[in-house]
């Protein structure tokens, strides 16, 4: 079963070590800021919770998400992958990560996504100097079973 933070401002389940470099309130301002499309208010993209080497956001319901036969598309979870990997970067390494770039993303499709929200845990498995790589764990609504699953590689200017 998927994990739940308590409150928004939470990291999720496993995080233990330094304090992120940016809070939730200041990665939602830096992505407002940069990439309007993805924060609150009915953005395309939902900022849940940060943490050191963590993230979790949120793809809200839309029928512009679907593809024929009523499951969420393919490229709507890459996309709900790739920023909440870029989401994490931006907490762990704060504002000089603003020109992270994706080199690498691979995802595997587990289940048939159920119409509706999505959900992607995020976690950085190494942070280094000129790399990060991550991994993301995606689940639709009912959020018993990883519907899909993807790592990636980002380049760090």
């Amino acid at each position: 079963m998927k994990p739940t933070p308590s409150s928004a401002t939470d990291s999720p389940p496993g995080l233990t070590g330094a304090a992120a470099a940016l809070s939730l309130a200041e990665v939602g301002e830096l992505m407002g800021e940069h990439f309007p499309q993805v924060g609150r208010g009915g953005k395309l993209i939902l900022i849940d919770a940060v943490g050191p080497n963590t993230a979790r956001v949120r793809l809200p319901a839309s029928d512009d998400h679907l593809r024929p036969g009523g499951t969420i598309s393919g490229p709507a979870m890459v996309l709900l992958a790739d920023v909440g990997i870029y989401v994490a970067i931006l907490a762990t390494l704060g504002r000089p990560a603003l020109q992270a770039v994706t080199t690498s993303l691979n995802i595997n499709f587990l289940k048939r996504p159920q119409p509706g929200e999505l959900t992607a845990d995020v976690r950085l498995i190494k942070v280094g100097r000129r790399l990060v790589v991550a991994e993301v764990a995606l689940f639709d609504a009912g959020g018993e079973a990883m519907v899909a699953h993807a790592t990636a590689t980002y380049s760090i200017p």
